[in-house]
């Protein structure tokens, strides 16, 4: 008996405690953009751009072209930050001719209509290009972005990140769900 009550006792603390902690602290939980703006973040820690002196003291540029759906997630995560001692910044483009100083360029949802000629534009440009645009993969892009089971994950075109001179981590590729490594014209053949 007296043991029941004990554990009777630890049963209500324990209750109480949790119920105290969950309700004196509220859940974050990141959306789908929060998530997509880590990855564009950590991308630059996986992948070797070419060698090229011109470049060595400017900014590295993450660029998004289109409507932008991170919001302040993606200027926040790269506060401060550098790569390779080059200080990391956000840019906003109007088109993809405005991304020749980009070195990760992320194509929004708004041009779909445009995405051919916006990729035709970057092709073999020391650029990675990143979207959530169905058919990126197949249209000449390197990384897309999509949701499985209520997550992000992504996968990788091989062919237009070694035609761009880019090189991606073989880390990076292990956590890739899909790596394509025909060109986008076999692929869809």
């Amino acid at each position: 008996m007296r043991l029941a009550r004990v554990l009777r006792a630890c049963v209500l603390l324990l209750l109480l405690s949790v119920s105290f902690f969950s309700s004196a602290e509220s859940v974050v939980v990141p959306t789908t953009s929060d998530v997509e703006a880590a990855y564009l973040y950590n991308f630059e820690k996986f992948v070797s751009w070419p060698s090229d002196s011109s470049h060595d003291s400017a900014p590295f540029a993450i660029c998004i072209l289109g409507e932008d759906s991170f919001g302040e997630s993606l200027n926040s995560l790269i506060a401060d930050e550098t790569h390779q001692g080059r200080k990391l910044v956000v840019r906003r483009l109007s088109s993809a001719a405005a991304g020749n100083d980009c070195q990760i360029l992320f194509i929004g949802q708004s041009e779909e209509s445009r995405l051919a000629k916006d990729l035709t534009a970057l092709q073999k440009k020391p650029i990675l290009t990143v979207s959530s645009l169905p058919g990126f993969l197949e249209h000449g892009g390197m990384i897309q972005f999509i949701l499985q089971n209520r997550k992000v994950r992504f996968s990788v075109n091989m062919p237009a990140a070694g035609q761009a001179g880019l090189q991606l981590s073989s880390e990076l590729l292990k956590v890739a769900v899909y790596v394509t490594t025909k060109p986008a014209q076999e692929a869809t053949q």
